[in-house]
């Protein structure tokens, strides 16, 4: 979910989810509520009531406290599945390290690569997938690869390569895919590899994203991660980043469904 959708779009959006939909064998929509567009939860009612979908994925701005107990009250079952949190940096600002001549950066050009260093680094990751026993919990890594070898094969993602097995070796020791819009990078997955981590090497990945930026001339970076997700969140803070905005994210089940995990 982007940006512009959370923060920007001033709406109420619904699309169904053709992905998610074949990965997980149930139909999927997207419900999303931007944080500039109010408290509407009348549209939100009258679009889950409305939705034909097994499952709608609905992210609201967790001020609205008070959302998931009317959610409970619309004839599905309401999963709470997950706190995202939303950071922000202005271009420039950010406090990067000085480079490592044993480090450098570039776009990946090899799948295999990709998939590899994503199925590594969100291989036991927590996210909204893992709230709902009705989906298959190897269905979303299949979902993070597939992201990123798209957003690869569109050049819009970055490796931090060094020697991770032995001097003189070109490892890819971190992975980062984006979305960039005119002003704005929104960094979408990022993580190092579980062999390098604990070196410091997650700074010289936001320190390549942010000369990207700035050699494009956008102004800002932002991202985003899951609030359990706290070793990630001070490294940000550490970085220069801020927190912006919270938004939860409700499952909406249609009740007759039956959960694969407990066949």
């Amino acid at each position: 979910m982007g940006w512009y959708d959370v923060m920007e779009s001033g709406a109420v959006r619904a699309r169904e989810s053709p992905l998610e939909s074949a990965r997980f064998g149930c139909s999927v929509e997207r419900l999303t509520v931007s944080a500039a567009a109010g408290s509407p939860f009348p549209v939100v009612r009258e679009a889950v009531l409305g939705s034909a979908a097994d499952v709608v994925v609905l992210r609201y701005p967790a001020e609205n406290v008070g959302w998931f107990a009317e959610l409970t009250t619309l004839g599905r079952t309401a999963v709470f599945a997950d706190c995202l949190v939303y950071w922000r940096l202005p271009a420039g600002k950010g406090h990067a390290p000085e480079w490592s001549p044993d480090l450098r950066t570039a776009e990946p050009v090899d799948p295999a690569e990709v998939r590899a260093s994503v199925s590594d680094i969100f291989a036991a990751y927590g996210n909204h997938y893992m709230a709902n026993p009705l989906f298959d919990v190897g269905g979303a890594l299949a979902g993070y690869r597939e992201w990123a070898l798209r957003s690869a094969a569109e050049g819009r993602c970055l490796a931090l390569r060094g020697a991770l097995r032995g001097a003189g070796v070109d490892d890819v020791l971190g992975l980062a895919t984006l979305e960039e819009g005119d002003s704005r990078t929104e960094i979408l997955l990022a993580g190092i590899v579980s062999g390098a981590q604990g070196r410091g090497l997650y700074a010289y990945l936001l320190k390549a994203v942010e000369e990207r930026t700035l050699a494009r001339g956008a102004t800002e970076i932002v991202i985003s991660t899951q609030a359990h997700n706290t070793r990630v969140q001070r490294a940000w803070a550490r970085y220069g980043f801020e927190p912006v905005q919270a938004v939860l994210t409700v499952h909406l089940m249609r009740n007759r469904l039956s959960c694969p995990r407990e066949r």
